[in-house]
């Protein structure tokens, strides 16, 4: 799950308006209807009892899953959650293609232009047929410029196009200022994953067939000397990585809000264009910026200006040729399967063509990755997906359980050993400003405005793209709209957003992670510990800079801040013993935020499910106790096997530890595990309890 600091990772997004679409009837879910693993609402089958709870609980859990499971060539990697997207994929497309089936009959209604926009996608033979035509006007217009101000001018225009950019536009709530809304700027300016791709000698491979992708695709768009181009790029790339802040510098929010007004932005990063850049965003207007990697700007911007222009040219042709492969030719978009997915997470086959077509028009999770949802009908496609599949009961019983984690977690709150009253008295007031979200976004999005043909996949990707970037543009000058979602209803994730609230979309709230018909335990250890490391963000190690009123503030005493930071330290000396994949070790700078959330759901949920009991003892269900079944559905909750490519890649720039240690890195600091299964100090996963992280 991902905590959605959203002036950070929110990119684009759809218009906030009134939709008239008459809601079909929801269809029974299989969660009201009984456990999906009665009795106890665990799949006893997974579990691997040759192994030792106490030497590798995650294994305990799933082993027998894991050697059964087989990762299909089109996937990363097979998990809890990816079983959960398949199903909501298959959901999805029901609706698509019955959408498609209707379009030529309905083309202004939302079914009809999700269903254009899925024809145009599967029409093979005329994307072939069109090559390279569909980016005519962007690739002419990076031909016809003759200065550093127009290609400024282009990169600002990335924000609503194919176009790339050395630095990034968000536009989201201040940080500083929660009632208004505030232009972020970010560095940017790299294709791999993480800088560590261009400086680390252990992925000299990776970054050599970087090289070879971009010389692929400039030869594919027809740009000049290709091969020249490619290794000039390649050392454009690495010289922007060397300049670049790491990800794990770019979490600390005191760090990155750096304002500015654009004329001071220009004399502090004189080698760009700001007055241009801002132009082609739509923000020539604007008063005023927030910037993040403040040392980076100047640096980055030097490069701009020191780069040849057939150099910065060509860049930005293989940019937008890049962006928009998946909806060109065969060969682009094999070339871009080749290197993002073949090479960069080890994927053995490109997914079946429905599959491709039903992401391209239902994006993915926005808070994670901005761009899955760039050009997309996500929030047209949430609106089918819930009239249809969301039970109206869901969103009550969610709720319930909500407030019952928010109950658990005052009372943590509340007996704390190490936090001072003055501090614990604003913890609880932030505690209690926190806006539960369930299911899907009251106010449909209107997307009445926006062209979709059934002819012109790039052109419709392209106004959709336009049309979410215009609406946040619109709003920039408004009130926070704090109704707003960052994540769509068909979204199988969570987040804990800036706007203080907890957002659980409706894909989400299915068996496994939730299931109406099982036991208590299974949903708190599940559901209700997502619950709880969702309200934990609010408390991590940036998120506890934000204040009740949702603003950047330092509300701690020195000495509270102390214990908690001495607190968190020992989470993290822990979790940097850990290695993933041979060589290399997770990073607890970048991954802190969301170990101290899992560690603090985990507790919260455990909590909240003792509260439930109500001082009566909990059945025994399978031989299982109330505690055991709770520690066993979080562990399968998790469950999951990944390509080495792919472990390495998360690794490196995701802020989640793996999955294995998001198990056995948590149940070793919580008392409870080592009572409920009887875990001795011979066991590996052990820690004396002076030893055990205790922080929420």
């Amino acid at each position: 799950m991902a905590i959605s600091m959203r002036s950070l990772c929110l990119m684009t997004a759809g218009a906030l308006l009134v939709v008239s679409t008459a809601p079909a009837a929801p269809l029974a879910a299989a969660s009201f209807q009984g456990p999906l693993y009665p009795p106890a609402g665990l799949d006893m089958s997974a579990m691997d009892s040759s192994v030792n709870p106490g030497d590798d609980f995650f294994q305990h859990c799933n082993g027998a899953w894991i050697a059964r499971t087989t990762i299909p060539p089109d996937r990363p990697s097979m998990t809890e959650g990816q079983m959960m997207r398949d199903r909501t994929e298959a959901q999805l497309r029901t609706i698509i293609e019955g959408a498609a089936a209707q379009a030529p009959h309905a083309p202004d209604s939302l079914e009809g232009k999700v269903g254009a926009f899925y024809n145009s996608f599967m029409n093979e033979k005329l994307l072939e047929t069109l090559g390279v035509q569909p980016l005519a006007q962007e690739l002419a217009a990076i031909r016809s410029s003759r200065t550093r101000e127009q290609l400024a001018l282009l990169m600002g225009q990335s924000s609503s196009g194919f176009e790339g950019t050395f630095f990034r536009v968000s536009i989201d709530v201040d940080l500083k200022d929660n009632k208004h809304y505030a232009i972020y700027l970010q560095q940017a300016g790299l294709t791999l994953p993480d800088r560590d791709y261009y400086l680390k000698p252990e992925l000299a491979d990776q970054k050599r067939q970087f090289g070879e992708y971009v010389e692929q695709l400039l030869t594919l768009s027809g740009w000049p000397a290709p091969h020249a181009h490619a290794a000039a790029i390649l050392a454009l790339e690495t010289r922007i990585a060397q300049a670049s802040w790491t990800k794990a510098e770019q979490r600390n929010l005191a760090n990155i809000y750096n304002p500015f007004t654009p004329a001071k932005l220009q004399a502090f990063a004189p080698g760009i264009s700001w007055a241009a850049f801002l132009q082609g965003a739509g923000l020539a207007a604007k008063k005023h910026v927030v910037i993040n990697a403040k040392s980076a700007f100047p640096r980055i911007s030097r490069i701009f200006a020191d780069t040849p222009l057939d150099t910065l040219q060509a860049w930005l042709a293989f940019s937008v040729a890049d962006a928009a492969a998946p909806y060109l030719t065969q060969a682009f978009g094999e070339a871009h399967f080749g290197f993002h997915d073949r090479l960069l997470q080890g994927i053995k086959e490109r997914p079946a063509r429905w599959k491709e077509g039903i992401q391209a028009v239902a994006g993915g999770d926005c808070t994670v990755d901005p761009g899955s949802c760039f050009g997309t009908l996500n929030w047209a496609v949430g609106q089918l997906y819930t009239a249809r599949y969301f039970p109206p009961e869901t969103k009550a019983s969610i709720q319930a359980l909500v407030n019952e984690l928010i109950r658990a977690f005052h009372n943590r709150i509340e007996h704390v050993e190490w936090m001072g009253e003055a501090t614990r008295a604003e913890a609880l007031r932030k505690l209690d400003t926190y806006v539960v979200k369930v299911g899907y976004p009251d106010t449909p999005r209107d997307y009445s405005g926006v062209v979709v043909r059934d002819d012109d996949l790039v052109g419709n990707v392209r106004r959709a793209a336009a049309a979410d970037y215009a609406f946040y543009l619109a709003r920039s000058d408004g009130p926070v709209d704090r109704s707003d979602w960052s994540m769509t209803p068909q979204t199988v994730d969570a987040y804990n957003g800036g706007l203080r609230d907890v957002v659980f979309p409706a894909a989400i709230l299915q068996a496994t992670e939730f299931d109406a018909g099982a036991d208590a335990a299974v949903n708190f250890g599940a559901i209700g510990m997502v619950i709880g490391h969702e309200l934990t963000h609010g408390f991590d190690d940036q998120g506890r800079k934000l204040d009740a009123s949702g603003n950047l503030r330092d509300w701690w005493t020195e000495a509270d801040a102390s214990a908690f930071k001495a607190r968190a330290a020992v989470l993290g000396a822990q979790y940097a013993s850990y290695e993933p994949v041979p060589g290399l070790h997770i990073n607890p700078e970048l991954t802190m935020g969301e170990n101290i959330a899992d560690l603090g759901g985990l507790a919260i949920a455990l909590d909240a499910y003792h509260a439930s009991l109500n001082n009566e003892p909990a059945p025994i269900i399978d031989g299982l106790t109330g505690d055991q079944r709770f520690f066993l559905a979080f562990a399968q909750s998790w469950r999951g096997t990944a390509r080495e490519d792919y472990i390495r890649k998360m690794t490196i720039s995701d802020p989640h530890s793996y999955r294995i240690f998001r198990v056995n890195g948590v149940v070793r600091n919580i008392g409870a595990w080592y009572q409920a299964f009887g875990v001795q100090p011979t066991d590996k996963l052990y820690l004396e309890p002076a030893n055990r992280a205790r922080i929420w």
